[in-house]
């Protein structure tokens, strides 16, 4: 009986979600369409050995006691041990190459250097690689164990801290002046900005609204400023290089650079700027036949959880329209939100925020988001609760 292996790059929102759909829901219904023809195997590919809910990365790395870190970092291998063996396997390991001729892709353990590599055959590939950002602090590097690291190395250094600058204008930038400003209001606390206003998905009298929130907690708001070079004052604290100007702080939180994890790929594969082909925002297939893309490295994707979210079902139900040659169900197509939705916690009394178009008031942005950052939902996410329901 030939063996069709399933495989998925990445391990975070979009690949958890995925491979739980796809084991529960879809390959069971490939089983009943195609008999004794073939069997399914997934093979989940994660570079670390936990899962990282990095949307509350703000709030964790300001204070070990608001949210202890043992809620935001999971292990992967505890929500995926309901299934037999026989029709899954996790591999730890980063992705280093791939042959589209060979359909083979080369994975290097990420936590022990001195291993060899092993080769992963596919005969259906999903790349959920998601992106990486300037610091350890917004996504994990390899080992989960340094964006712990950096965490704490952060959250120490902020109570005996008198200057932080953070760089990065985004929701990641203001979340984290937000929750440093109102857990140490006397230190003093900048922001920069690479363009002329905050947040800029959203519309300018939210950007405006929330630079005024971080006024009045204290938070200097300085834009169209970026940073050049950063370098170790030999002293604890860091110089920072401008284009015309330096400043030392004692501590420094970079919150930008978010680059597509793509650098393994066929170059044929990606975009100008990296990201996974998809040649339609509604289907998902990738950039050939049997290649498919979801999460923050797919060339549709606007960032962010929901727009994951809403895209595993139908991606799914893409998959299972293609293997069983239109047999079994019908393709569900992706209908990505494409209105003004982000919301964005400034401390954890409310902040700023629009969902599908509507601004909301701060006290929604902090049902929704603001007072814990969503972490109810990370078991869910790792144990695939959350896509239960076909």
């Amino acid at each position: 009986m030939a063996v069709h292996n399933i495989v998925i790059i990445g391990a975070s929102y979009a690949g958890l979600g995925t491979a739980h759909y796809l084991l529960r829901h879809t390959i069971p219904s490939l089983d009943k369409a195609n008999g004794s023809d073939s069997t399914y195997k997934l093979t989940l590919i994660s570079a670390t050995t936990h899962f990282y809910h990095k949307v509350g990365a703000p709030r964790f790395l300001a204070s070990p006691d608001l949210i202890p870190l043992s809620k935001a970092f999971l292990p992967i291998a505890d929500g995926f041990s309901s299934y037999s063996p026989s029709n899954f396997e996790l591999v730890i390991g980063e992705a280093i190459s791939l042959d589209d001729t060979e359909k083979t892709i080369v994975v290097k353990d990420t936590y022990d250097s001195k291993s060899s590599s092993r080769t992963i055959s596919y005969s259906t590939l999903i790349l959920a690689t998601g992106a990486s950002s300037e610091s350890p602090l917004w996504s994990i590097p390899g080992s989960h164990e340094t964006t712990i690291d950096a965490l704490k190395s952060t959250q120490s250094a902020l109570p005996n801290a008198k200057t932080v600058l953070i760089a990065g204008g985004g929701p990641a930038g203001v979340e984290t002046a937000g929750e440093i400003a109102a857990l140490f209001p006397k230190i003093e606390t900048t922001l920069i900005s690479g363009t002329d206003r905050l947040l800029n998905r959203l519309r300018p009298a939210i950007s405006a609204a929330a630079e005024s929130q971080l006024s009045a907690m204290g938070v200097k708001v300085v834009h169209d400023l970026r940073v050049e070079r950063v370098v170790p004052d030999g002293n604890g604290a860091t110089k920072i290089i401008f284009p015309q100007s330096e400043r030392v702080v004692d501590v420094y939180i970079s919150a930008t650079g978010i680059k597509p994890n793509t650098a393994f790929l066929p170059k044929s594969w990606l975009t100008e700027k990296n990201y996974v082909i998809t040649r339609d925002t509604t289907s998902l297939r990738g950039p050939i036949d049997g290649v498919y893309a979801i999460g923050d490295a797919a060339g549709y994707s606007l960032g962010g959880a929901l727009d994951i979210f809403d895209a595993v079902r139908p991606l799914c139900s893409t998959i299972l329209t293609d293997l069983s040659a239109g047999k079994v169900g019908k393709a569900k197509p992706f209908k990505q939100t494409v209105t003004e939705t982000q919301l964005v916690p400034i401390g954890p009394s409310g902040g700023v925020g629009s969902a599908f178009g509507w601004r909301l008031p701060s006290f929604v942005v902090w049902m929704i988001k603001s007072r814990d950052y969503m972490i109810g939902m990370v078991p869910g996410v790792v144990t695939g609760d959350k896509f239960a329901k076909a």
